[in-house]
């Protein structure tokens, strides 16, 4: 494939080929392996907008820490199976990549094997469409080739950067039930602002934009979605950073997620020759 001037391909890491993307509105960078948005910042800014895991493990079969991994096709543990779902780990094809003078899109496509279907018992076809340039937009493509119904749950489990989580807060979820993982699955509802104090495991049901307001960087993202009707926000705080072995013990700190999900109720039901599509949106205001 003829790759346009502004994208290169990278095989420092041989078992994570990496296309990188440096254009006049945005560099950034996607990691064949996961389908994985590593990074992304638009030009004409001082801080990334994803975080990274400096800790994160590139090998084979491990999830990478930070960016953009892709949560399918289910979200959260599964006694006995990968946490998350399996394409996380799994090569990628590179399909497309083109350029405007606004930016970068690139096309990666995955489809079920036979290794695919031991973990999983059902035929599948995935697009990823990644668009770099003052925003970044993420959209996951999924379709059923098979005859048989299946359900399915997923996230684009984003990380974004902040100056510090103390300083940092989300707006948008006023009024929203949630459930909170850390206190047992309890159902709750928002009042004000999210902010942080403490872990933060939340399953927002709302299809709502939100916005991140950094007070250290002075920065507010605004982040949208589409075709999804929860919003999953995450930080980690002292004692779980200190149990990941890819985080750093203080990296709490700079980080938080939200992600556009099909979670909890928000069930995916995919006919026969069945179509849905997950995207998320960020963008510095």
């Amino acid at each position: 494939m003829q790759l346009p001037p502004s994208a290169t391909l990278s095989l420092e890491r041989p078992s994570h080929p990496t296309l990188q993307i440096n254009h006049p509105a945005a560099t950034g960078s996607i990691s064949l392996f996961g389908g994985h948005v590593l990074e992304w910042t638009p030009s004409g800014t001082n801080h990334p907008v994803l975080y990274m895991s400096p800790d994160a493990i590139f090998a084979e079969e491990k999830p990478i820490r930070g960016g953009i991994p892709i949560c399918w096709p289910w979200f959260g543990p599964r006694p006995g199976f990968p946490s998350h779902g399996f394409v996380r780990t799994l090569l990628w094809n590179l399909a497309e990549v083109s350029e405007s003078e606004l930016g970068v899109t690139c096309r990666l496509e995955l489809a079920s094997d036979s290794s695919t279907l031991e973990l999983w018992p059902h035929p599948f076809a995935l697009e990823l469409a990644v668009t770099m340039g003052r925003a970044l937009e993420v959209e996951l493509h999924m379709s059923n080739p098979g005859t048989a119904h299946v359900e399915v749950t997923g996230a684009l489990h984003t990380y974004l950067c902040t100056g510090a989580i103390e300083q940092t807060r989300v707006i948008g979820l006023d009024g929203t039930a949630y459930t909170d993982t850390i206190d047992g699955n309890q159902r709750k509802i928002q009042t004000g602002a999210v902010d942080f104090r403490g872990e933060v495991d939340r399953i927002y049901h709302s299809a709502a934009s939100v916005r991140v307001e950094d007070l250290t960087w002075n920065r507010v993202l605004h982040v949208s979605k589409k075709n999804s009707d929860t919003t999953v926000v995450w930080n980690p705080w002292i004692e779980k950073s200190q149990r990941l072995s890819d985080l750093p013990d203080k990296a709490y700190h700079d980080f938080l997620c939200i992600e556009a999900a099909n979670a909890g109720d928000d069930i995916v039901n995919l006919g026969p020759g069945g179509e849905h599509m997950l995207s998320t949106r960020v963008e510095i205001l």
